[in-house]
């Protein structure tokens, strides 16, 4: 069994989009492959809910980089799903030349300088959803987001472009905060997957009885489920880390940044290795609830970081 996380979705599995099955086939032969991340959705969340059904009344726009092309959502996100990946507040954003431009340079970087983050995306997303805030809702708006319940499809707005999460934001929009920020999820994606492909939690462990790992740099929140995590939240956020720190120190290393860029990047670096680590030590303590794939994937995230 590899100690990293799966890079490829296993042919012939649950998630293989191409696989012989009577609804994955009948919406490939009418042409609507755009829709079929909603067939898993339902039969993940066992609603009932006709997902796929509902989500052929999305256009979308294919956005094509390096020869991979990926659905850009448009038109009204149907009720049902926006409420069942928590997106009851948001609405899809209007297409416009400045976000085409923005998307296409942020997949662009990742296909030219980041080739092995540019695969995790090619495997791993399929349809990109734009979204930006409801009117009148006030509350902060994500960043980027993912849900388990719907593979292959990520979730970012505007504010991707200036902020790399937790704590770095730019006034100065950059298509490589928005690019780091599609790397995030599409890895969320692949970790999800993994997980539901191979035992990597010991039986019986629960996120709902789970020990909790206090997170000191999201004390300031205000939530109190972002100030102390789960351990599966914990080994996803460690997984993410151990990719994106890899993203911001190529991108140190090299000479196209901007002085704002480089600036970001560093902050975000340096902040990203200390929260990694620290959740490496925890997650290690608490290494017990994890099966024995489990440890090996947390002896290889050891590996990684501490070639850091």
């Amino acid at each position: 069994m590899s100690s990293t996380i799966a890079a490829r979705v296993p042919s012939g599995s649950f998630f293989d989009l191409t696989r012989s099955d009577p609804e994955l086939t009948r919406l490939r032969e009418e042409g609507a492959e755009s829709v079929l991340p909603f067939v898993l959705m339902g039969r993940i969340l066992r609603s009932g809910t006709p997902y796929a059904e509902q989500a052929r009344a999305l256009r979308s726009e294919q956005v094509t980089v390096a020869g991979v092309t990926f659905d850009w959502f448009d038109a009204e996100l149907p009720r049902e799903i926006a409420d069942d990946i928590n997106l009851a507040n948001y609405r899809i954003v209007e297409h416009t030349e400045e976000r085409r431009t923005a998307l296409t340079a942020a997949l662009d970087r990742l296909s030219l300088v980041h080739p092995e983050g540019f695969e995790r995306m090619r495997e791993f997303v399929r349809g990109l959803l734009w979204m930006g805030l409801e009117p009148g809702v006030r509350a902060s708006s994500l960043t980027s987001s993912s849900d388990p319940a719907l593979p292959y499809v990520i979730v970012f707005s505007d504010k991707a472009r200036h902020h790399i999460p937790p704590n770095t934001v730019s006034p100065q929009p950059s298509s490589l905060f928005l690019a780091e920020n599609l790397l995030h999820e599409g890895t969320h994606q692949s970790i999800a997957l993994h997980i539901h492909q191979h035992q990597v939690f010991a039986d019986g462990y629960s996120s709902a009885s789970s020990p909790k790992i206090e997170i000191a740099w999201r004390a300031g929140q205000g939530v109190a489920r972002n100030q102390a995590w789960e351990i599966d939240r914990a080994f996803h956020a460690t997984c993410v880390y151990s990719q994106l720190l890899r993203f911001r120190r190529t991108e140190l290393d090299r000479d196209d940044l901007t002085a704002g860029e480089r600036a970001s990047f560093r902050s975000a670096y340096d902040e990203g290795l200390l929260a990694a680590r620290y959740l490496m030590r925890e997650l290690e303590n608490l290494a017990g609830h994890f099966t024995p794939h489990g440890t090996e994937l947390l002896a290889g995230l050891r590996q990684q970081l501490d070639q850091l």
